[in-house]
């Protein structure tokens, strides 16, 4: 048989660990011991891009594989435990989910079984892309950027790829796997192996598992060879892919809300903390034993301003100062408000929409009973959805007031200011109505009362603003709650005990924060959507258990090829590459071989895992040694 010879080489700086083949393109995915993660091209070694370790993903990758569209790159971080999932044409992270333990080996597996059922759901059209309406993109001047979702539309999601079901099987150190569909939600917790991972291989009609696993016995490590029967995925497999994706959504859309909340707190940036404080300092130096509140009522009463209301207004904050955190207010209110409306309302609207439909598939217990569904779980996370969306639009209230609130206090300061510093006054603001003095006296009774156990909590004396007491993640409950006073429908739900317990109105948290309502309905969804996972896991089952070898303990390391699970065959030239590292006096180098024509004709995939032990020179290696 004719040899491979070789058609490329590439010098690295660094050694590589792992490598892997796009499924699709002319592309291979790198690892090296420093923990960056590169992208080259097989035509000339070309690099793509390359990802450098990260400290919020992490440094220490042990594992790679590819999406089988050969879109998205998946890679485990022992140092994290996090998974991470990046675009194939940009290096950046898409998405990352933690895991408990490192994950030692992984296989992005898509199912390529069909039946009729399967077919008309393929084809049929997504009813929740016309029923509801498309997500606003996020804005891009924020720091925090939805990866998740494509560039141009919010209601793509990158992850879900095609319709047809794919799976990121995971192994980990301690012989626990997981399977996540389309590489986001988890669908099935096993725990049926023993020892860690070495190498896993879900079939494409999901019935069995196979696992590589080596056990630390007292003497020597045993490597073993487990199959495991899982026939529920298979035997369910339209389900499975229905609430798979309905999972997805689910997930994605709580991603979503999450990063809104984010713009929205990048959107606040403490603008009012300057307010917050001058007012503590000033309350600290001054001399004169009236209030701060007091100070603001005299002036807006008498038109006089003691010397310690006077430096502050003319010296610390200015009327320029004064003129520009008033626009900055403005300016910060209506994007919030922007946000809030078309952003955490569309994304309740949407998981309601998600959620009752995961409800209706709970439901029908002959086909999804045995998945885990539970219908009284999802309907405990569709009012914890309503209860967040009643947080929002209470959010909205209290924006709407604000704004009015600090037109009217601003205006007033201003005028004052102007008259202080003896300036002009334009006829326009120089009149104010009684009305108006009213309102801008019981904002300043409201907003300007000295609270010392605020100081105790936040390290200020004041709360003058109420929108960041519902942003700030630190916060659980409200400093300064909405009032409900002469509200009469809270009156009448307080003393009507059968309405007030009425399944069909959604929990109303007066006193929390919009934040740990975003939490609370987090954790509802989660246990809801978790269940399944169990039930699934505890489905399978070990069919087969075969110690293979013992494996060496030897603690120096040797130099390996890397392992290929195939070699593609590429029709239009029919030809085979294999692509690995060799060491040599500490240089990492890379070499393609193909293999001749006439053999490829009859060799249709292989698997290669060589490894060398020995010295190496330029162009041979001395006593090969077959893995």
């Amino acid at each position: 048989m004719p040899s491979f010879r070789q058609v490329g080489e590439k010098q690295l700086p660094h050694e590589i660990i792992f490598m892997s083949w796009s499924p699709k393109r002319d592309l291979i995915a790198l690892v090296n011991k420093v923990g960056e993660v590169l992208l080259h091209r097989l035509a000339n070694i070309q690099r793509v891009w390359i990802l450098p370790p990260n400290e919020n993903t992490g440094k220490e990758v042990t594992c790679l594989a590819w999406r089988p569209d050969g879109k998205i790159l998946a890679f485990g971080l022992a140092d994290t435990k996090k998974v991470v999932l990046c675009d194939v044409e940009k290096p950046e992270s898409l998405h990352s989910f933690s895991v408990e333990r490192p994950v030692s080996c992984m296989q992005w597996m898509e199912v390529t079984e069909e039946n009729s059922v399967l077919k008309s759901f393929y084809n049929a059209e997504d009813e929740s892309s016309i029923l509801l309406p498309r997500l606003p993109a996020l804005p891009k001047n924020y720091n925090a950027t939805a990866k998740i979702f494509s560039e141009e539309k919010s209601d793509e999601i990158k992850l879900l790829g095609d319709v047809r079901l794919n799976a990121l099987v995971l192994g980990g150190v301690s012989g626990e796997i997981e399977i996540y569909a389309y590489g986001m939600y988890k669908i099935a917790t096993i725990v049926e192996v023993f020892g860690s991972c070495l190498g896993l291989c879900l079939s494409s009609d999901l019935k069995s598992l196979s696992v590589i696993t080596e056990l630390k016995t007292s003497t020597t490590p045993v490597v073993t060879y487990f199959q495991l029967d899982t026939s529920l995925l298979s035997e369910y497999l339209p389900e499975v892919t229905r609430m798979a994706r309905k999972f997805t959504h689910i997930s994605t859309l709580l991603q979503y809300i999450k990063l809104s909340l984010t713009c929205m707190c990048e959107a606040w940036e403490e603008i009012l903390m300057q307010m917050d404080s001058q007012l503590t300092k000033f309350v600290q130096e001054k001399n004169t034993t009236t209030s701060v509140q007091d100070e603001f009522m005299d002036l807006l009463l008498w038109g006089k301003a003691s010397p310690e209301l006077q430096e502050l207004l003319m010296n610390q904050l200015t009327v320029k100062g004064l003129k520009k955190l008033g626009q900055a207010v403005e300016s910060s209110y209506s994007t919030i408000q922007k946000l809030v409306i078309s952003h955490l309302q569309s994304g309740s609207e949407a998981l309601l929409y998600h959620l009752s439909e995961l409800k209706g598939m709970a439901l029908w217990k002959q086909k999804y009973e045995p998945l885990g569904l539970d219908a009284k779980a999802i309907e405990d996370a569709i009012m914890s959805v309503g209860s967040f969306s009643l947080k929002a639009n209470e959010l909205l209230q209290v924006i709407d007031s604000g704004m009015k609130n600090f037109k009217a206090f601003f205006r007033w300061l201003y005028v004052a200011m102007l008259r202080m510093s003896e300036d002009h006054v334009p006829p326009e603001l120089n009149k104010m109505t009684q009305n108006e003095i009213t309102f801008v006296a019981d904002f300043i009774t409201a907003h300007f009362n000295e609270a010392p156990e605020l100081y105790n909590q936040k390290g200020k004396y004041f709360n003058v603003e109420l929108v960041g007491q519902y942003l700030k993640d630190e916060d659980d409950i409200l400093m300064s709650p909405p009032r409900t006073e002469g509200n009469q429908w809270f009156n009448f739900l307080q003393n009507s005990a059968p309405l007030k317990e009425s399944p069909l109105l959604f929990p109303y948290y007066a006193e929390k924060s919009l934040h740990f309502v975003k939490r609370q309905m987090e954790a509802v969804i989660d246990q809801c959507l978790a269940k399944p996972a169990d039930i699934i896991g505890k489905s399978v089952r070990q069919k087969l258990c075969i110690p293979l070898y013992y494996a060496s303990e030897s603690e120096e390391p040797c130099p390996r090829l890397i392992s290929l699970p195939s070699l593609w065959n590429d029709k239009s030239q029919n030809l085979h590459y294999v692509l690995f590292r060799m060491m040599e006096s500490s240089v990492t180098k890379l070499f393609i071989f193909r293999q001749p024509t006439d053999v490829s004709r009859t060799v249709n995939e292989a698997f290669v895992a060589v490894e060398f032990r020995g010295s190496l020179n330029s162009s041979t290696c001395e006593n090969p040694e077959p893995a």
